[in-house]
């Protein structure tokens, strides 16, 4: 019951393509761009401890914030870590986060 409820109340959504040419059929490009979360998220299982997946968790969380903000990962991180262990204040830590990155060119010239 609680799914026919679920359908009926998106009915509306789920049947537009129906009256509009323009939208596929398919989730194909959908299901492409979470693939490699489902796959990071599946590969996670084998960490060796749970201080190992939250490292990991953390890893995958900024690799994929960096796609997501149109910046390079390999580049980021090694640029990245490189800033903190050359003594970038902790006061400006969030300066080097990815959607604060992208706007700061200076940030990116040692990448």
């Amino acid at each position: 019951a609680e799914a026919i409820r679920y359908t009926l109340s998106r009915f509306d959504g789920l049947s537009r393509f129906l009256d509009d040419g323009r939208i596929e059929i398919d989730s194909n490009t959908v299901e492409r761009s979470i693939r490699p979360i489902a796959l990071n998220r599946k590969n996670a299982l084998f960490a060796g401890s749970d201080g190992g997946a939250e490292h990991w968790a953390v890893v995958a969380s900024l690799i994929e914030t960096c796609k997501l903000n149109a910046v390079e990962p390999l580049g980021y991180l090694a640029d990245v870590l490189t800033r903190i262990v050359n003594g970038h204040p902790n006061s400006q830590i969030d300066d080097l986060l990815p959607w604060a990155y992208i706007r700061a060119p200076a940030l990116r010239a040692v990448a």
